[in-house]
């Protein structure tokens, strides 16, 4: 079974009909025992994902609240990302991306490439940055009034 969240895990007694007093019983023993941890879980959860997927902060935030992870834990599991970390992982998502794009025009290109940094949380102007720099490592130069 992979690790759990508190709320993962209340969630699963209730659909049991286990009783609230009992189910919230077993979910702090577990608790001081340290077997829940979702401070824990969080920070593997960004580290897992973020190295294996390539999400980005907003993703991973998303993903870790879907999940029950309070607003608190959330924040400070994704803060440990380094922003040069990130915009590293958005580099080489695009240059995995980037050749099967070769056979299109630089605005579909750029368009599909974004699409898919937005797809794993990246925020916009890191997206553009990034392909934009891709793009002119291929000798494409960009119009300056596409982003």
């Amino acid at each position: 079974m992979a690790p759990k969240t508190r709320a993962q895990l209340a969630e699963a007694l209730r659909k049991r009909d286990v009783p609230d007093e009992a189910a919230e019983a077993v979910l702090s023993r577990f608790s001081e025992l340290g077997l829940i941890n979702d401070e824990a879980f969080a920070a593997a959860w960004v580290d897992s994902r973020h190295h294996g997927r390539g999400l980005a902060k907003r993703a991973l935030a998303a993903e870790l609240r879907h999940r029950g992870v309070d607003s608190d834990t959330v924040n400070e599991a994704v803060e440990r990302l380094d922003p040069d970390q990130e915009a590293e992982t958005a580099r080489r998502l695009v240059e995995r991306k980037l050749a099967s794009t070769r056979s299109l025009d630089p605005q579909t290109r750029t368009r599909r490439l974004a699409g898919m940094l937005a797809r794993k949380g990246y925020p916009s102007g890191l997206a553009f940055r990034v392909i934009r720099e891709a793009l002119e490592q291929e000798g494409i130069e960009m119009e300056d009034d596409f982003p």
